[in-house]
């Protein structure tokens, strides 16, 4: 992170810098803060559907979106719009996108550790797939599947591929949690296994190396492993999953949705796999990342011996990858958006812990002080989704903006939210 102002490759494709003001989709984001309040995430529709039809371009009919990423109701609509699945892992995911209105026959079933009912309902409604996972998930198929209520699956399997990237999001290796080990003959069993189950359909394989990974040459390599390992199955499709990444701040880059569908159609043509084998893939953080960012309004600024504490009105509530990954973000003034960012402080949030940090060292110009909205740019991606009433925070709201209009998708938490539950 420099002292020059915020690099527009990190801001949503429609944004636009002035001298006093940022616009996105057309819309103040000082008037967003205004109306809306802070924290608060902030969605330009142009990116978001951009990213998705990019998606849907590249790859087959079938790719998903990872809704893990980030998920509610008008997301949900917008990608399936754009020409997307949506892709669940737990039966409130899968409950949110069919009350959106989006198709079961748009849907792709995941999870490590599905429940009986959450199988059970996958069934009844239709989904388009679900993702085996493990042989105790194939028993309980075996108990719900049968020619009067069939289903398609992928069965999941690990590759062996160590992705660069963080070990708690690295998901493709032998030791993990997830899916089938082809090295081991597990992912084979579960094949010759799951063919047998009558009214189930197996329609390939379907593997994941893990997230936020800058070098397309892992999933060129799974590819190549999958096409390999079902070369005499008589597949339909293969999925490399997600996991590209994005930058998040200055001085990294990152492969384009078609630079990654690309590479993944080259290592198909090399393996020799069959044209009409359909190529999947689930990209999530890709699509939403930049196309987010969120909005806080500065509380306090604290000098000591050692740096400068600059604290805001949200934090490990509504951004919890800093203290999950050591996550890195920039930040810039919404007021000052051109101006060179001289000031370094660790920008915190408000809550109980000490390790509530959003940015180590923040570059800000030297006018932002206590009452400066400022901005955590490329936070589309498991903010909300990872949000928690943590010190019993409200989250934040969300708005869409697009065409020089706001739409509020979710609206901000209140304390009589949070009592709900109380019995």
């Amino acid at each position: 992170m420099g002292a020059e102002p915020i690099l527009a490759s990190l801001l949503p494709d429609t944004a636009t810098l002035t001298t006093g003001d940022v616009l996105v989709g057309g819309v103040s984001l000082r008037d967003l803060a205004a109306t809306y309040g802070t924290p608060l995430f902030v969605y330009d529709e142009a990116t978001l559907r951009s990213r998705c039809r990019e998606a849907a371009s590249v790859f087959d009919d079938g790719v998903a979106f990872a809704s893990k990423a980030f998920l509610c109701g008008a997301m949900a609509r917008l990608a399936f719009e754009e020409g997307l699945c949506i892709d669940v892992a737990t039966g409130g995911e899968l409950d949110i996108v069919l009350r959106s209105g989006v198709p079961a026959s748009r849907v792709i079933m995941h999870g490590n550790n599905k429940a009986h009912d959450e199988l059970e309902r996958a069934i009844a409604v239709g989904v388009h797939r679900v993702v085996v996972d493990n042989f105790d998930e194939v028993e309980r198929l075996r108990a719900l599947v049968n020619p009067d209520s069939p289903l398609d699956c992928l069965v999941r399997v690990t590759p062996g591929v160590e992705a660069h990237t963080h070990e708690f999001v690295r998901t493709g290796q032998e030791d993990t949690k997830f899916g089938f080990s082809v090295a081991t003959g597990e992912a084979r069993r579960a094949i010759s296994t799951l063919v047998e189950i009558p009214g189930l359909s197996l329609r390939g394989v379907h593997a994941h190396i893990g997230s936020q990974i800058f070098d397309v040459a892992g999933f060129k390599e799974t590819l190549t492993i999958l096409a390999n390992f079902t070369r005499d199955d008589d597949f339909d499709e293969l999925c490399v999953g997600g996991g590209l990444g994005v930058a998040y701040v200055e001085g990294e880059s990152a492969p384009t949705i078609t630079d990654w569908g690309n590479a993944i159609r080259a290592a198909a043509r090399d393996a020799g796999l069959d044209p009409g084998v359909r190529l999947m893939a689930e990209p999530g953080r890709a699509i939403v990342a930049r196309a987010g960012l969120t909005l806080y309004r500065v509380g306090a600024v604290k000098p000591v011996t050692q740096r400068t504490y600059m604290a805001v009105d949200g934090g490990m509530s509504d951004n919890p990858r800093p203290v999950l990954y050591g996550s890195g973000y920039e930040a810039f003034d919404i007021t000052n958006p051109l101006a060179a960012r001289p000031q370094r402080v660790r920008l915190v949030g408000k809550h109980c812990e000490s390790g509530d940090v959003l940015i180590d060292e923040a570059c800000l110009p030297s006018t932002t002080g206590v009452d400066s909205i400022i901005a955590t740019p490329v936070t589309g991606a498991y903010g909300y989704s990872m949000a928690s009433n943590y010190n019993r925070a409200t989250r934040p709201a969300v708005v869409f903006v697009a065409d020089g209009r706001a739409r509020e998708v979710l609206r901000r938490e209140t304390f009589d939210d949070l009592a709900r539950l109380e019995v």
